[in-house]
């Protein structure tokens, strides 16, 4: 045998009946093979740990030069006498879990509720909706047919700029929806729903490591919005003028509530009249973001709440028009008042953070907040809500500022407050 060179390749002809082999005569177990076809792979032969012999491909002779082949062969042929079997990983990753399987095993595993979430509960249904959008839209056009085996954290933070560039957006198709979108945002949640579900699989032993850990996820520069005094004080005007004029009293009510109490939007609509316990400015939640919660609401917010659910026999706070389901339209309402108020860049989302905004102006402190908005740490505020005082007091106050400039009055000063807090205390204690 001698040395292979590229004048002793070229020479090659191919045997129509099978694949014909060369072997270099320098470097034992390189060569080259030439398929029927014509078509030049260099390979290397080797016997593994077990001492069965194996042949790996290097790569395609044109694509690879002789020489460029015979480094390779070298330092896979060096791999072999420590104990590496180049064909057989080969074939692993050739077989290995795509990110698409990966992704499907994931879904299917979470909606069977076999998969336990940050709060130690099945994986919710809202959650799930969100990481199928984002894993149809954006996971699995970029690297859906990557194997999760040869991923590494580089490809996770490229795979999260080409998000956040636009590069899976979409343009808005005729009628309602169909619009994909990119962004900084966007891509922070796809790329903690790869994390998550990445994580899942190392934990129950698919994979071996995490081609995420360590991944920085992109911090959001978009400020949060809320309404400021003068706002909320020209939205109850608008609500009124509009409420005379036939306005949806449902909707409106909602929003009112909603301001009032700084709950969530679906927390409102899908509230039960059960739910609700005004003598202990109480609503109980089986179920929410965060889990079954105790929220204290103030007495404007009781009242209204009240008043709503008298105006039907329906199981629901909020009813829907028809049908036994709850109120739904509440966006559209909310969208007219505020093209009505000339508010620009408001969601529902806003009465939420204004509601915030409200508490921390007349000083309350963040865990008080947190513990109004149902943020409050495990065990704290949401297992013993019934029995702070305090809390309750909180809610009372800042729904009682936020109700009298829905109905036109002033914000009052500081001293006052604080001298109205003074008060509640020491009615409380009594």
């Amino acid at each position: 045998m001698t040395r292979l060179t590229k004048r002793t390749i070229d020479t090659l002809k191919p045997d129509r009946r099978r694949d014909t082999f060369l072997w270099d005569g320098e470097l034992r177990g390189f060569g080259v093979r030439v398929k029927p076809s014509g078509t030049k792979t260099f390979i290397i032969q080797y016997r593994n740990v077990e001492g069965r012999t194996r042949r790996c491909v290097i790569g395609q002779y044109g694509v690879l030069t002789v020489e460029q082949a015979r480094d390779l062969a070298q330092k896979k042929l060096a791999a072999v006498i420590d104990g590496a079997d180049p064909s057989a990983e080969r074939h692993a990753i050739r077989q290995g879990l795509t990110v698409t399987a990966l992704c499907d095993w994931y879904l299917t595993e979470a909606e069977a509720g076999r998969l336990i979430g940050r709060n130690r509960r099945p994986i919710k249904a809202s959650s799930l909706s969100g990481d199928r959008s984002r894993i149809a839209l954006h996971i699995k056009p970029l690297i859906g047919n990557r194997v999760v085996s040869q991923l590494k954290l580089a490809d996770i933070e490229r795979l999260q700029g080409d998000i956040a560039a636009g590069r899976t957006a979409k343009a808005r198709k005729v009628g309602r929806g169909g619009q994909t979108a990119g962004g900084i945002g966007v891509a922070a949640r796809a790329i903690s729903t790869l994390r998550s579900l990445l994580n899942h699989a190392r934990r129950l032993g698919l994979i071996e490591v995490s081609p995420a850990t360590g991944v920085r996820i992109m911090a959001s520069q978009k400020l949060k919005r809320y309404l400021s005094a003068g706002e909320i004080r020209h939205l109850g005007k608008v609500m009124t003028q509009m409420e005379r004029e036939g306005e949806h009293p449902t909707g409106l009510a909602a929003i009112r509530v909603m301001l009032l109490t700084g709950f969530r939007r679906m927390e409102v609509l899908a509230m039960r009249k059960e739910w609700v316990q005004p003598d202990d400015n109480l609503v109980r939640f089986p179920d929410t973001k965060s889990g079954p919660q105790m929220r204290v609401a103030g007495d404007a917010a009781m009242t209204c709440l009240e008043e709503q659910a008298m105006r039907s026999h329906a199981p629901f706070v909020f009813p829907a028009d028809w049908g036994d389901g709850h109120f739904i339209g509440i966006v559209r309402v909310f969208d007219r008042v505020c093209k009505r108020a000339g508010l620009d860049e408001v969601t529902p989302h806003t009465l939420r953070h204004s509601f915030a905004s409200m508490a921390a102006a007349q000083g309350f402190s963040e865990l008080t907040i947190s513990g109004l908005l149902g943020h409050a740490p495990r065990g704290v505020t949401q297992r013993y809500v019934h029995l702070d005082t305090a809390l309750i007091i909180a809610a009372d106050q800042v729904a009682a500022e936020i109700a009298r400039l829905l109905e036109g009055g002033e914000l009052r000063s500081v001293r006052e407050i604080k001298q109205a807090r003074t008060l509640a205390t020491l009615r409380a204690v009594a």
